[in-house]
């Protein structure tokens, strides 16, 4: 999808009224909510759109998909809380032409209730509310892996982005969580939670891969979370992603991080500059998102972000 603008004045109308009313930014999760919101659940849709229009006409797809199981399950309220932050770095400093956000939630397949949920592409208000309707599950196995491979099955092959088809521009694809993927993307699960009918399982490795055809991916790890800085984790997102791994010491740099490493990707901006800005806007996070997209320096550059048609 991605029709319609952003609006501040929408978003800070709602933030008052539920501060009146004493309502939850996350009413559906804090109601008890145990199963997806029906416009999150993934079992049985076909595509989630990215489509270009006349009102964006050059858009840019950018989902952003978070562990929320354990302590991570702290980083959708901090995302809610800096949306507009975030819009204003892509939109008005120029990181990005006609962002398209998706906002999704991940978990674990073999034992919550609610292992994977995906929004829809939008670039107005209706992020917002797709962010609200997430169920922030506080579960997890405690075996240091989550279903980060069934999300990327999900994103490799029911997504559909005009980007990639019409100017073969991929999206960019942030993973935010602390614990590593499971080995392999299994049929049992993929078909309960997904409905697909997979005849045989998929090794991670070549998930990833088929992943990298349509977006940019990104893996963040959080210094705050649970396993914030485990090597053995890091290692592991490293040998899938490359350089393509942040680490970040500060929760609250999230939006912040996600925005300048968009700026970059684009050739938008180089890390200085990102910084400039955030100083600007008045973010206190420049420290904590130099020191995590430092080792990004040069490595992220739109020649390198053009696929063959």
């Amino acid at each position: 999808m991605g029709s319609g603008r952003w609006s501040t004045d929408v978003y800070t109308a709602a933030a008052s009224y539920r501060a009146a009313t004493g309502t939850s930014a996350f009413a559906y999760s804090d109601s008890g909510a145990r199963k997806p919101h029906p416009a999150l659940d993934p079992h049985g849709v076909t595509q989630r759109e990215s489509r270009d229009s006349a009102e964006h006409p050059d858009s840019t797809p950018i989902a952003v998909l978070f562990d929320v199981t354990g302590s991570m399950r702290n980083v959708p309220r901090v995302l809610q809380t800096k949306l507009p932050q975030l819009l204003g770095l892509l939109t008005r400093k120029g990181y990005a032409t006609d962002p398209h956000i998706m906002f999704g939630a991940v978990g674990d397949a073999t034992c919550d209730r609610v292992p994977l949920q995906i929004g829809q592409f939008e670039s107005d208000n209706r992020m917002d509310e797709d962010l609200a309707r997430i169920v922030l599950e506080g579960g997890g196995g405690g075996q240091r892996t989550e279903s980060y491979e069934l999300a990327m099955y999900f994103m490799a092959r029911h997504t559909s982005l005009d980007s990639l088809a019409k100017r073969g521009r991929r999206g960019y694809l942030f993973l935010i969580g602390d614990e590593m993927p499971y080995r392999q993307v299994k049929p049992k699960e993929v078909k309960q939670v997904i409905g697909d009918k997979l005849s045989e399982p998929i090794a991670v490795e070549a998930m990833v891969a088929e992943l990298q055809r349509s977006y940019d991916v990104y893996y963040i790890l959080p210094g705050a979370a649970s396993y914030g800085g485990d090597k053995e984790i890091l290692g592991y997102w490293r040998r899938l992603l490359g350089q393509q791994v942040i680490e970040l010491d500060d929760l609250d740099a999230v939006c912040e991080t996600i925005a300048l490493t968009v700026g970059l990707g684009e050739d938008a901006i180089d890390l200085s500059a990102g910084l400039a800005d955030l100083a600007e806007v008045g973010s206190a996070a420049g420290a904590s998102v130099g020191k995590a997209l430092a080792p990004l320096r040069g490595t992220v550059a739109t020649s390198d972000r053009n696929v063959r048609l």
